[in-house]
């Protein structure tokens, strides 16, 4: 029996909705610190943990996922965060915190990583015609997990308690990736209607290089995207962390007005994963890459120097946008150029950036504001990085741009001498 593709993107979400619920972690922090006694550097541990493993595990699983194919990735994801999650709620009840960082953090860090990238290069084969849209729904579901669990986590603290919580939210993203699980699988041949068709301004797909991983971390084109990749997640994060903090110190923006700009910042996240990657495959994956560092140049020049809270507030939703767009193009782009022969493999090495800019971003802000007692040289700071960013970019395009004048100008030729 032949699968719609759009079911299977419906599949993708599916997951990419569950392990996104981990966003929500900031709810959990105050209610089990108030409960357990738990010090609060101790609970936030296991967030750290998860975070810095998940892009890691998808570098190393990259291969598994590849060998096995994306149901049987997806199921072991589902297991692993499906554990990892229904076990926090035994830690607490235990009363243990190193069980608590082994679950929570570790198992849901191993579960999140492999479920990222499970959907990902399928999604990327049943869409050839529309790969960024393709990527950045999934990736919408990873951003737009924590605004459904953060409600439904705080309902639920309030009626059953912590640990039940934790159970019942375990079962539910099990159950919702085992779903999602058992209908994805890659296309058969022919399976997908126009895969012949190709978007506006993606290579053609006889032009696409089929590369293993091994042969892509070879060229300078991984390694400008990985360094781009990880100047734009890094800045992303940085915000992130801090926004609330910040906003009040540099526009003094009240601490209810910092909150409500959080959790539009969630929105512009989630929204900017799908309109960006959507948007590339109109303009391309290369375009929306120097579009991404012009907007944040612009907006980390502009920072230190408004004290309107509106402005302040856009720039930083741009920003964020920015972050999102990035890891909704990252694997698109990365299937343009290296094709997906072993994408799977190929995005979870450039997720390693992903767990360094999640390192790096929220120390370095915090490093810069103890020295200096304040956010404005951060600004500099990241202007300084965006800037390098905004060359490898341009680099990066007139290098792909290159590459396609040399095809069209070796086709001519080819056609001359058929004739």
């Amino acid at each position: 029996m032949n699968k719609n593709r759009w079911l299977i993107a419906l599949s993708a979400i599916a997951i990419h909705l569950s392990i996104g619920g981990a966003y929500a972690y900031s709810v959990y922090k105050n209610p089990i610190v108030a409960e357990m006694g738990w010090n609060a550097t101790e609970v936030t541990v296991a967030f750290t943990i998860m975070m810095g493993l998940a892009g890691f595990s998808a570098a190393m699983f990259g291969s598994f996922v590849e060998k096995q194919g994306p149901r049987k990735s997806a199921l072991l994801a589902a297991v692993l965060f499906g554990l990892g999650q229904a076990g926090a709620g035994v830690a607490i009840m235990l009363d243990s915190i190193p069980l608590y960082w082994a679950t929570y953090g570790l198992l849901s860090g191993l579960g999140m990583g492999i479920g990222y990238i499970a959907p990902v290069s399928t999604l990327v084969k049943w869409f050839p015609d529309r790969r960024g849209l393709a990527t950045g729904m999934a990736v919408l579901g990873f951003g737009a997990g924590s605004l459904i669990t953060a409600p439904v986590a705080v309902s639920l603290m309030e009626s059953v308690g912590i640990q039940n919580t934790y159970f019942v939210l375990g079962a539910s993203y099990f159950l919702l990736m085992l779903c999602g699980a058992l209908y994805i699988a890659p296309p058969k041949a022919g399976e997908v209607p126009g895969s012949e068709a190709v978007s506006k301004y993606g290579p053609a797909r006889a032009e696409i290089p089929q590369l293993s991983a091994r042969e892509a971390v070879r060229t300078k084109r991984f390694w400008m995207l990985w360094s781009m990749h990880l100047i734009n997640v890094t800045a992303g994060i940085m915000m992130i962390s801090v926004a609330s903090p910040m906003a009040q110190e540099v526009v003094g923006l009240s601490v209810a007005a910092a909150a409500t700009m959080v959790g539009l910042m969630g929105l512009f996240n989630g929204g900017g994963r799908l309109i960006w990657a959507a948007a590339s495959d109109y303009i391309g994956r290369q375009n929306v890459f120097v579009i991404f560092f012009t907007i944040q140049l612009i907006a980390f020049i502009t920072l230190p120097f408004t004290s309107s809270i509106l402005l302040f507030q856009i720039l930083i939703f741009l920003v964020v946008s920015c972050y999102g767009g990035g890891f909704s193009n990252l694997p698109a782009f990365a299937s343009d150029m290296f094709g997906t022969k072993q994408l799977g493999v190929i995005h979870g090495y450039l997720l390693t950036t992903w767990s360094l800019g999640g390192v790096f971003g929220p120390m370095l802000v915090t490093a810069i504001h103890e020295t200096a007692g304040s956010y404005v040289p951060v600004f500099y700071v990241f202007t300084a990085l965006i800037a390098i960013a905004f060359v490898i970019a341009v680099l990066l395009r007139r290098d792909i741009e290159k590459a396609k004048k040399v095809r069209k100008t070796e086709q001519a030729a080819d056609m001359q001498t058929v004739q």
